[in-house]
């Protein structure tokens, strides 16, 4: 008769033997994709634009859900609570960092409750206006701002978000006083830019970029720190305001205790992706640079992004709405 430690022994061997196999045998079921986005912005095209090669890498469905609810927190709570097997995965960007910066009491950390896979891009933002306002380029925007009479409002993709702290940073900048309009995602928040409910939005250059080549918004400037090869017409806004950069990201990340085979796996599965010549070609054209990094990298870099936005939330007061 075994004793209860030798029976112990023969589980444990046996419970470990079957979690090696799964992860030999992944991906055995459908994955979710999660992104914190409404359909038809920056986060939501690049998640479907990788979904659909990793379906075909790894012959099995990868299906992008859609959670733009709570500036993303629903998205990583609902990640983060997952089963650390592979079949839960998120598209993260800046406003993940950000979220912790303006909420302590988010029900995660921003980092250590998520495995980070690989950092995707970075991506600057868009300064754009409805067409119909009387401003023709950046000078004269700062000029209009500064001179606005009445109340002035401007949207983001949600509190949190890149466009939100870039909005937050130039009042800092320029002392213009104006109100946060937070979406649910930068396809709503676009929608009503076109329609005029408000006067301009730090939008993901990714999202907008259509509706300014077709003439439905006025591009005025970017948020990377020097003018982009692929909008050599648009001046950076630190070009009238030293200093001012707003650079976001966009990753994926998993549950905490992610298992490294696993992790491998997608990593090597991504960054494949990634530097296939189509996808490259179009993520430079939209304004954006590949990364590719490590796990660890994509760790670090998370890290110190989270203090870059509390110290600028601290400076700038700016608070959730």
């Amino acid at each position: 008769m075994k004793s209860p430690h030798s029976l112990g022994a023969l589980l444990l061997l046996l419970a470990l033997a079957a979690q090696s196999q799964a992860q030999q045998d992944y991906p055995a079921r459908p994955i979710r994709f999660i992104t914190a986005a409404a359909q038809g912005g920056t986060s939501d095209i690049l998640a479907r634009t990788f979904a659909v090669h990793l379906t075909e890498s790894l012959k099995q469905p990868v299906v992008v859900d859609n959670r733009a609810s709570a500036s993303g927190v629903i998205a990583g709570e609902l990640t983060a609570n997952a089963s650390p097997d592979g079949y839960t995965l998120l598209l993260a960007y800046h406003q993940h960092t950000v979220n912790a910066a303006l909420n302590p009491r988010l029900p995660y950390h921003p980092v250590n409750s998520f495995t980070p896979i690989t950092q995707l891009t970075t991506a600057g933002l868009m300064l754009v206006v409805n067409p119909a306002t009387p401003v023709a380029n950046l000078k004269e925007f700062v000029d209009w701002t500064k001179n606005f009479k009445g109340p002035l409002n401007y949207g983001s993709a949600g509190n949190g978000s890149g466009g939100h702290l870039a909005g937050e940073l130039y009042k800092l900048m320029t002392g213009v006083k104006a109100e946060h309009i937070p979406y649910k995602g930068s396809g709503p928040a676009l929608m009503d830019l076109l329609a005029g409910q408000y006067h301009f939005n730090f939008a993901g250059i990714q999202a907008v970029q259509t509706l300014v080549r077709s003439g439905k918004l006025r591009g005025l400037a970017v948020t990377a720190p020097k003018r982009l090869a692929v909008l050599p017409d648009l001046p950076a806004v630190a070009e009238e305001l030293p200093g001012f950069e707003v650079v976001g990201w966009y990753g994926v990340i998993g549950p905490a205790g992610l298992p490294k085979p696993i992790v491998t796996r997608l990593h090597d599965e991504l960054v494949r992706i990634l530097n296939r010549p189509d996808v490259r070609d179009r993520i430079v054209a939209d304004g954006s640079e590949p990364a590719g990094t490590t796990p660890e990298e994509f760790r670090l870099f998370m890290l110190a992004d989270l203090a870059k936005w509390a110290k600028l939330v601290k400076e700038s007061g700016a608070k959730l709405d």
